[in-house]
């Protein structure tokens, strides 16, 4: 049997977590402090680990979510496979991506001692290759909000149907027609109304309304 020659180098499996949520109308990414001198000094990058030799890239990223984010049962999915050689400049890693998102409830009251949301729009010059794994993060969820209803994983259980519209204005980054848009999600059926009524609010209170199914559905496309 021949040997490995010595110039080969194996190749570390890490993931990568891109959190998103929003709050108080804003979309949001879940970073926290990297310094890795010399390369990273007082940087931030997404919440990211090793895997496990016994577990699943999925696993591991539920796993960092916990132990780095505290954070549990938010919706995940993979992204894509980061696998440039010069990606991590002191060893050889490969990373798997994940998409999450979290509920504006859950986001609104999160505290961490090290893991914080920012601003999306405040978010650029990260941790190796952390931007350009934001871009294929939101270039997903864009993709995805038009034919499916993952718009629920980024509003609270009742929403309004403006909370709804400014997910979608927000993500896809334009303006959307309140008449349309209203006239073409409830044609869709896939959300009702709760028979309950915004609290706490000045202005005239607006009806809270809800998805019709927890999973998430194929569409045509909404805009």
């Amino acid at each position: 049997m021949k040997k490995a020659p010595e110039s080969l180098r194996f190749a570390v499996m890490a993931v990568d977590i891109i959190t998103l949520a929003f709050i108080d109308g804003v979309l949001c990414g879940l970073v926290s402090p990297v310094n890795r001198p010399p390369h990273y000094i007082n940087t931030r990058g997404f919440l990211g680990g090793i895997v496990d030799a016994k577990e699943t890239a999925e696993e591991a990223s539920s796993r960092v979510l916990k132990q780095k984010g505290n954070l549990e049962k938010v919706y995940l999915e993979q992204l894509y496979t980061f696998s440039a050689v010069e990606r991590d400049k002191r060893n050889r890693v490969v990373s798997v991506a994940y998409l999450a998102l979290v509920r504006p409830e859950v986001a609104l009251t999160y505290k961490h001692e090290d893991a914080v949301f920012v601003p999306v729009k405040q978010l650029s010059k990260l941790a190796y290759d952390h931007d350009e794994m934001l871009l294929t993060a939101l270039t997903r969820l864009r993709g995805k909000l038009t034919y499916t209803t993952i718009a629920q994983y980024l509003l609270p259980k009742h929403f309004t149907l403006s909370e709804l519209q400014n997910v979608y204005e927000v993500v896809l980054q334009k303006e959307i027609d309140k008449r349309n848009f209203r006239k073409k999600i409830l044609a869709l059926e896939i959300v009702k109304e709760t028979g309950k009524m915004q609290e706490g609010v000045k202005n005239r209170p607006a009806a809270l309304y809800e998805f019709t199914s927890q999973k998430i559905k194929e569409l045509t496309l909404i805009s």
